[in-house]
């Protein structure tokens, strides 16, 4: 008869597999749930009022906090638009990423450019000054921001490339030039303007865009 033989040792994958995760505390959870409705309230904030219009105690008035308070998470005004882009920027980034790889370049960049768009009209897209010097400095020293923006930047630049080398989009404009333009639509004006004349659905006001931002203005 043979003996019994000893259990094996576990290895160093499957102690660390079977280790729990470190537990939370509920300090520690509170912090982050109230963090995330700071940025939340701003980001509201911003698509509905801008930057320049928003205030600090508009923000903690809408979170339900005192202004001390929301200092212990951002330190200034600045601070708070840059966590609202972070967490765009962390959309944008997880959208991107689900687009399919064997699509069309030209689909792939009409649909990016539909996101930002339905972003825009649902009131969930942060409204932000061109020239602030201090705002600017906060964004590019964030570095959270900066890596989405690199991100997202080469999706779309990857894109673009690809596409006018299939000939679906113009050849004769700098790719940088067709990226902005993309990212203008953020931000476009002609959005809330076709909206306001009352007859048009948004999604119909988006196709409308999306027709002049691609195939443009010029009879075929």
């Amino acid at each position: 008869m043979k003996p019994n033989k000893m259990p094996a040792a576990p290895s160093a994958s499957t102690t660390k597999a079977s280790a729990k995760p470190a537990k939370v505390s509920f300090k520690a959870q509170m912090l982050l749930a109230r963090e995330d409705a700071i940025v939340q309230a701003v980001n509201r904030l911003l698509a509905e009022k801008g930057f320049d219009a928003m205030t600090v105690d508009e923000v903690a008035a809408n979170v339900g906090i005192a202004k001390a308070s929301l200092y212990k998470h951002f330190s200034s005004k600045e601070e708070l638009a840059a966590a609202a882009m972070v967490h765009v920027m962390q959309r944008a980034q997880a959208f991107l990423s689900s687009l399919p790889a064997d699509a069309a370049p030209i689909a792939n960049l009409r649909a990016a450019a539909r996101w930002m768009m339905q972003l825009k009209l649902a009131g969930e897209m942060p409204s932000l000054p061109s020239q602030n010097s201090t705002l600017r400095a906060t964004l590019m020293g964030n570095k959270a921001y900066m890596d989405g923006v690199m991100e997202a930047s080469d999706h779309l630049g990857g894109w673009i490339e690809a596409a006018q080398a299939n000939g679906s989009l113009n050849t004769t404009l700098p790719p940088i030039a067709v990226l902005y333009t993309l990212y203008a639509r953020a931000c476009d004006p002609v959005l809330e303007f076709l909206r306001l004349n009352d007859q048009l659905k948004d999604d119909a006001i988006i196709d409308l865009v999306l027709k002049t931002c691609f195939e443009g203005l010029n009879a075929r």
